[in-house]
């Protein structure tokens, strides 16, 4: 009688606990973090080994958007953002720009990132998205698959114009996920 009463108390439990969590479980992975979505799409950029890129204000806009990218950084319009699964967060800026503009020289020092080196987005929630670098590559101006998701990946991609003086090609650094830190 009493193994009878043992196994239904078992039974009970985990009918009622199914799903038990564990101490892997209670870590969340950036995609599971990156599901709640903030308050609006507002971000800022910060790349420490970019002396010209601390807590930098990302607008969004088309890619013709001169003046979003005399001001700041430019999020492309219709692509990635870093709470979303398989995102590619695409921003310009600008190497050179002009002088008295906010974005003057922003990304002037783009091309001196390299593999392993932090690129930190922050929404407007105060959660941080930390990529690492992983590919650095140059493409023509109207190669715009670049834009496009990297399957499998949630990546920031930072664009700017190379090389100097000319500008005729486009300097592309990508960046995956690697954490999220919740405000």
């Amino acid at each position: 009688m009493l193994v009878l009463a043992l196994a239904a108390v078992v039974a009970i439990f985990f009918y009622a606990y199914p799903e038990r969590p564990t101490a892997e479980a209670s870590q969340p992975s950036p995609a599971e973090v990156g599901e709640a979505t903030p308050k609006d799409e507002g971000l800022w950029l910060t790349v420490p080994k970019m002396a010209r890129v601390r807590d930098l204000p990302v607008l969004t806009g088309p890619a013709s958007d001169e003046a979003s990218l005399a001001e700041s950084a430019l999020r492309v319009a219709g692509t990635g953002l870093p709470w979303q699964e398989e995102a590619n967060v695409y921003i310009a800026g600008h190497r050179i720009g002009f002088e008295g503009e906010r974005s003057h020289l922003v990304f002037y020092d783009l091309d001196a990132l390299q593999e392993g080196d932090e690129v930190i987005l922050t929404d407007s929630d105060g959660t941080r998205y930390t990529y690492t670098v992983f590919a650095s590559f140059v493409v023509g101006p109207s190669d715009t698959y670049v834009t496009e998701p990297v399957p499998g990946k949630n990546v920031v991609s930072l664009q700017t114009c190379t090389p100097i003086p000319t500008f005729e090609e486009r300097l592309v650094v990508q960046a995956e996920l690697a954490d999220v830190a919740p405000a």
